[in-house]
């Protein structure tokens, strides 16, 4: 599927507009977080973003960081799992592992008073996993569940075909979960190689919010990842080659309407047109019903309940993509709208009326997603990941309202090209003409293959 990492840079971009004192900190064994200090709720939340993520996976074992990533929590040192979520629990504290193509994520939430004895389970948790065989196969069969669903899912498809279409041969091109063949042939050696790869210190990005001063942040930091070997084993994957072409793929799919994906060239988020698509996207597509394609296609003609679009901002790749479904009589008719909407704003642009809205409601909202220790200290591992500098929080509303309608204009003008959008159907849309690729859905793998 594309791989864009949006809602993590979505919400690097979702702070407040007033000014944030953000610190660095550097821990006694030299570990670099950025931290905001709280004092009014006695609880801290820490955020750990290791670069690469499933990205780096080895040859052939692909799923393999994801599924190690699920069993960080199913047993530590001497804790099973059953007894690793009990200590979690009677701490009252919360601790959560995900990862992605750009990260493998970890949050951990606690009170100041069981802070240490938290931080101490999270330590034990990344340096000492137990990957106990009951607690494996009960992760791989949840992973494979997954598989199976997706197989069985359009808007999967859809997204695994857009993906491996764009990707070519970078990890971006395949799913995280891998293939039900590769993950039923991991084994406990794979998942230790795995965390070899990604968990270590020089990949890891910190943010801290809350109850906790540098110098207690500080210690807590060498507790926490102080057993990590310093360097991870696996080099950090090479920037992605889009390789997308203009055209129409249509997967068979036996159901009265079809989904559509479709994606185009991208920016990434430290371009310097990047606010200027930013703002142009919010009006081409991202702004619910007050985008262009919305009105277009929902509002004026009724050819489905929603389209929307987005700036899929991956560390090693990007697109500008978007999605809607409709019935299968529809779909014609609202891909050439997409392309008419694609080909306007590059053409013409936006008005001043449609530029001032876009600013007003980008800008407004940017307060109103700041809610809480946890967000804050995800935005600042997030800034790191995304390479942004420690006072962007307090410049964001300013580079927001700088776009003018030149700036949206000359970044459509280079991106927005109809012909250069790939549309991925699954369904039986009606009245394409022969252009269109076409293919079956393939089948999900046999129970035997997948147990």
């Amino acid at each position: 599927m594309i791989r864009a990492a949006i809602a993590l840079f979505l919400a690097v971009l979702a702070v407040p507009a007033h000014a944030i004192d953000i610190q660095r900190v550097t821990s006694p064994g030299g570990i670099e977080a950025w931290l905001v200090e709280d004092h009014s709720i006695p609880f801290t939340a820490l955020s750990l973003d290791f670069q690469g993520g499933a990205s780096l996976e080895a040859p052939g074992k692909r799923g393999a960081i994801n599924l190690m990533t699920g069993l960080l929590e199913e047993g530590a040192g001497k804790l099973d799992a059953t007894g690793f979520a009990q200590a979690v629990e009677d701490l009252g504290a919360d601790l959560s592992f995900d990862v992605s193509d750009d990260a493998l994520s970890i949050r951990m939430r606690a009170l100041t008073e069981n802070r240490d004895q938290a931080a101490g389970l999270l330590a034990q948790a990344l340096t000492q996993p137990r990957f106990d065989e009951d607690a494996v196969e009960r992760v791989r069969a949840q992973v494979q569940a997954i598989i199976r669903s997706e197989a069985t899912d359009p808007q999967s498809i859809a997204a695994k075909e857009m993906a491996s279409q764009a990707w070519g041969d970078h990890p971006y091109a395949t799913s995280i979960n891998g293939t039900a063949d590769s993950i039923a042939a991991l084994t406990r050696k794979d998942l230790v190689a795995a965390k070899n790869r990604v968990l270590a210190r020089d990949r890891v990005v910190i943010g801290a919010a809350g109850d906790i001063t540098p110098d207690e942040l500080g210690v807590l930091l060498d507790q926490v990842l102080g057993g990590l070997p310093e360097k991870g084993t696996a080099p950090l994957p090479e920037q992605a080659k889009l390789q997308l072409t203009g055209g129409i793929t249509v997967i068979d799919w036996d159901s009265p309407q079809t989904i559509v994906s479709f994606a185009g060239p991208g920016l990434p988020i430290d371009d310097p047109d990047y606010f200027a698509a930013y703002v142009a996207n919010h009006i081409l597509g991202g702004g619910g019903f007050s985008s262009r394609l919305m009105d277009e296609i929902r509002e004026k003609r009724g050819l489905t309940y929603g389209i929307g679009t987005g700036l899929a901002t991956g560390l090693y790749g990007q697109t500008w993509q978007g999605g809607m479904a409709g019935s299968n009589a529809n779909i014609e008719q609202a891909l050439q709208l997409i392309r008419q909407e694609w080909d306007r704003m590059a053409a013409d642009g936006v008005t001043e009326q449609e530029l001032n809205d876009a600013k007003t409601y980008l800008t407004g909202e940017y307060p109103l997603r700041f809610d809480g220790n946890r967000k804050i200290a995800s935005i600042l591992s997030g800034m790191q990941l995304a390479g942004f500098p420690i006072d962007y929080v307090n410049t964001r509303n300013d580079q927001v309202e700088a776009v003018t309608a030149s700036d949206v204009q000359r970044v459509a003008d280079r991106l927005l090209r109809s012909d250069d959008l790939r549309f991925v159907l699954v369904g039986r849309p009606e009245g394409l003409d022969d252009s269109a690729s076409r293919q079956e859905a393939g089948q999900p793998e046999p129970e035997a293959a997948v147990n």
